[in-house]
């Protein structure tokens, strides 16, 4: 290769372009006379050439590498003062200028920052030291520089010292912003900060977590890293390992460093994204070794390099995968495309960068674009001044406007523009014909407070001397067979986001979301983080949330919560579910099947209506009270059956407070009116003296009826009034909402169901008391069948009752009262029904009176029998039967239930037949 055969001679340093300085006037790199002096600090050379490993002698040494990137901010300085000087904005004040080159060392730097700090007009360029530099006039105004950060701050401290304005169009770390320790330190650009944020929301917007970052082991890079890795945490982004690379080239561990580096790469293969905060020559050097070992990932550029041409030209750079960087924004150079188009017209005498290019060109034009560039790189100075001198120059304004870096230019145009326009301010009531008119730190107040205008756009340097401009992110495209660097987004730092011209570029950037660059797969939907032992927050498991819980992104460090008063989700979900609403519906196979026992129940009380109507003269039904008492107790088995109806469907408000207040009350009405019958029953056949007088005592129908109904309905009045049941959704069930009527009072409910009971067991004792009544009419036992029934129904319902859960709750409570209900009332009225349709013989008066004849008859016989046996234990007793009769009859309303000769029933004879058809017709009339 031409190139190769071209650099392998190159070792000798020669005493010409860039040889070291015999005199102060040889250290200046370009110079141009002025009324107002500014100073240039560029890398025109990106490497300093040591004789020897360790430096003996306090000599500035030789510079090599040529840095057409740099060279051109120096034409862009130059550009900008010439416009300055050829308008009017400084009225005849002319700027100069001196710039140097600080071949990217700090040591070279402070060599040309001492000589800015001499006194001006100084022959022997002679550095005063004062203890009050206010009335001090150094060589320089202001100077603009330098190239790199760390050269920044080395060359801003001494600068400091008579507050002379710094302006950098390139230089961006964070650090100097601190205003105490740079005060005099300004720049064009915007701090790292908005860098390194920007990047870490691209890595993140990119789905990327695991990343690798490479840096130089500078105060530039280590500053950058530390800011980057402080924007990656925050966006929970890893940095898998972290890289620094020498300095400088002249290191002797550089390449091994590399090498080093590169293995670090291929061993992570779970890293596709690198982050690179370096300067040009070593992603050079760096990109040059990846593309030996086939490397392909992501590389996210810094400002320094995201555009160099240099590298994006080197042969096979498609290899490397996807570069991506960050920008300095630009503004409109068609001005300085011009201007580099008459270069070669321009006098190279006062301009040693110039002539160096000239003889380059010389020297390397005949080869092809990306050797053309290496060869202007690597040229050494001997084989510079050998081949220069045999070679014709050839011009190339191709080269120089294809090299742009258009953030550099822009900023350094930028930069001289602010110091004019601070200048401008400072000259409107002084002479600035004369260097003493103002001092440097008078300028650099000025240029706090000067805005210019970009683009139409105002801009200004802020608090921390920074002029906030946004960044391009860019793009490394192939198009036709080479790699172009175009711009993708434009990154908004006041906002913190991407904004994209068209669909297009947006559809670029979320392309690159199909790169992986992550430590584990990431979480679904429904799955949390579980972090494992490596200490890198990214590296976890993923494991399914638990139940209740959900994820409905991606990798979601926790699970959140369902409400679980309204919501469920089952285990791995990535939702929550709305429990279902449960009651007792209508279309409940269950509750239609209680419905069709209750519309039974209204059809058989109907029946037995409508039976006990027609047959209303008949003896059974007379002896059932009457109609009108058989009416009552059939509307409140109708009221019972119906009140069922409120314990299905949705439970509202009404329903609650009406079920158990309907069902209770009826309750009570059917069993204070077969209360009633009881008592009628057993004042009709009972034979014993004091429980006639008892029964004739309280045998008042309508006052109990009213009495016991009326205190059931003060009872569901005061719970309705001050513990009303109320709807109560019931969250107990996982994944189902229980809609159910809460009683309010338990206490309330027990008590109306207490006193219910309470009737029922006073009804059952008196029924059982007329348990052996004529058989045919006897209503007594089948009440007492009706009120077993009931008792068991309901001492079974408490247990069940208690112990059931969910939408059935209500069931439960339909199936005893259906129960309780429908054994009152086949008890209480289908005998009845069986007499009156089925055996008609029987209900009619004269079989009536017979069997009341018969049965009082066997009545009176054992009374009377029992009356002889009462006698002849009682000594001087002679009082007959009917003298008992007719006691009874003073007392009793004249109500004899027999008369019997006591001769009789001593020879142990029947009764007259007439006694017992008078007993037939006494209780004929009391049923």
């Amino acid at each position: 290769m031409a190139l190769v055969r071209l650099l392998i001679p190159c070792l000798v340093i020669s005493a010409d372009v860039a040889c070291s300085c015999q005199n102060a006037d040889d250290f200046v790199g370009a110079s141009s006379p002025g009324d107002i002096i500014i100073g240039g600090l560029f890398a025109v050379h990106n490497e300093m050439l040591h004789p020897e490993e360790h430096p003996i002698k306090p000599v500035i040494q030789n510079c090599a590498s040529f840095e057409m990137q740099v060279f051109l901010q120096t034409l862009a300085m130059i550009h900008a003062i010439e416009m300055i000087n050829n308008s009017t904005l400084l009225h005849g004040v002319t700027l100069g200028y001196e710039i140097y080159d600080s071949c990217a060392e700090v040591t070279k730097a402070m060599a040309s920052a001492l000589r800015f700090l001499s006194k001006f007009n100084s022959s022997k360029d002679i550095v005063e030291f004062k203890c009050n530099y206010s009335d001090y006039i150094p060589r320089i105004k202001a100077v603009i520089g330098a190239s790199y950060s760390e050269v920044s701050m080395a060359v801003s401290r001494l600068l400091a010292l008579q507050l002379i304005p710094q302006v950098s169009p390139a230089s961006s770390a964070e650090i100097l912003s601190d205003k105490i320790r740079f005060p005099s330190f300004l720049r064009t650009v915007p701090s790292d900060f908005y860098q390194t944020r920007a990047m870490a929301r691209l890595i993140c917007e990119s789905g990327w977590n695991w990343i690798g970052v490479i840096a130089t082991d500078d105060d530039n890079g280590r500053l950058a890293l530390e800011s980057f890795g402080v924007q990656a945490t925050g966006k929970n982004v890893c940095i898998a390992f972290k890289e620094m690379l020498p300095a400088y080239l002249s290191d002797s561990t550089f390449n091994a460093k590399v090498d080093r580096t590169i293995e670090k790469i291929v061993k992570e293969s779970r890293v596709n994204v690198i982050v690179v905060f370096m300067r040009q020559f070593h992603v050079l050097k760096l990109f040059n070794k990846a593309i030996e070992k086939n490397v392909n990932k992501i590389w996210i550029a810094s400002d320094n390099w995201s555009t160099a041409v240099k590298i994006s030209t080197i042969p096979n750079i498609k290899q490397l995968g996807i570069v991506l960087g960050f920008g300095f924004k630009s503004g409109n150079l068609s001005t300085f495309h011009d201007f580099l188009r008459t270069l070669r017209e321009k006098p190279s005498e006062n301009n040693k960068f110039l002539h160096e290019y000239t003889m380059l060109l010389s020297v390397c034009a005949h080869l092809d674009y990306h050797d053309f560039q290496m060869c202007i790189s690597n040229q050494s100075q001997e084989n510079l001044m050998q081949n220069a001198e045999n070679k014709h120059q050839i011009w190339r304004d191709d080269f120089l406007i294809a090299n742009i870096e258009p953030g550099f230019i822009h900023g350094t145009i930028l930069a001289v523009h602010a110091i004019a326009h601070a200048i401008k301010g400072q000259c409107e009531n002084r002479n600035c014909k004369d260097p003493y008119a103002f001092t440097p730190w008078e300028l650099l107040e000025e240029l706090k407070k000067v805005t210019i205008l970009d683009d139409d756009k105002e801009i200004t340097f802020d608090s921390k001397g920074d002029m906030s401009t946004n960044y391009d992110v860019l793009l490394w495209k192939e198009i036709d067979g080479h790699m172009e660097i175009t711009t993708m987004a434009e990154y908004n730092i006041e906002k913190d986001c991407f904004i994209f011209k068209d669909e297009e570029k947006k559809k670029e950037f979320l392309d690159l979301k199909k790169v992986p660059s992550t430590c584990s797969q990431p979480c679904r939907p429904g799955q949390m983080k579980k972090i494992t032992e490596s200490p890198h927050t990214c590296c976890y498991e993923c494991v399914h949330c638990p139940e209740n819980h959900y994820s409905n992104q991606t990798d979601v460090d926790y699970c959140s919560p369902c409400d679980n008063r309204t919501y469920w989700a089952p285990a791995n979900s990535a939702t929550c579910y709305r429990k279902a609403v449960h009651f007792l519906d209508w279309t409940d196979w269950f509750a239609i099947f209680l419905l069709l026992l209750s519309a039974f129940g209204i059809v058989l009380v109907l029946t037995i209506s409508v039976i006990f109507t027609k047959n209303v003269n008949t003896p059974v039904v007379k002896a059932s009270g009457g109609l009108i008492v058989c009416y009552i107790i059939l509307f409140s088995h109708l009221l019972i059956f119906l009140s069922t109806v409120f314990f299905i469907g949705e439970p509202t408000e009404f329903k609650c407070k009406t079920r158990q207040a309907v069902f209770g009350i009826s309750f009570t009405l059917c069993i204070s009116c077969i209360l009633i019958k009881s008592l009628k029953i057993l004042l009709a056949f009972s034979f014993d003296p004091n429980l006639q007088n008892f029964l004739k005592r309280i045998y008042k129908p309508i006052p109990i009826v009213v009495t016991c109904t009326g205190i059931q309905v003060i009872i569901c009045t005061f719970w309705i009034i001050f513990r009303t049941p109320f709807v109560k959704p019931n969250f107990s069930i996982p994944r189902a909402i229980i809609l159910e009527c809460n009683e309010g009072s338990i206490v309330a409910f027990g008590i109306m169901l207490g006193y219910i009971a309470v009737l029922a067991f006073i009804c059952f004792i008196f029924a059982f008391k007329g348990r052996k009544l004529p058989e045919n009419y006897n209503e007594a036992k089948f009440i007492t069948f009706g009120m077993l029934i009931y008792f068991i129904a309901w001492i079974v319902f408490i247990p069940v009752y208690a112990t059931t859960f969910g939408k059935y709750l209500s069931a439960v409570e339909i199936i005893v009262v259906l129960i309780s209900n429908y054994g009152i009332l086949c008890c209480t009225f289908l005998p009845k029904c069986y007499v009156i349709i089925c055996k008609q013989e029987t209900n009619t008066k004269s079989a009536f009176l017979k069997m009341i004849y018969t049965y009082s008859s066997k009545s009176a016989s054992s009374v009377a029998v029992s009356q002889i046996s009462l006698d002849s234990k009682s000594s001087g007793s002679r009082a007959t039967v009917s003298d008992s009769c007719k006691s009874e009859k003073a007392s009793a309303n004249g109500n004899c239930h027999f008369q019997v000769p006591e001769q009789r029933l001593i020879k142990g004879k029947d009764p007259p037949e007439s006694t017992a058809r008078m007993l037939s017709r006494k209780r004929l009339s009391s049923i």
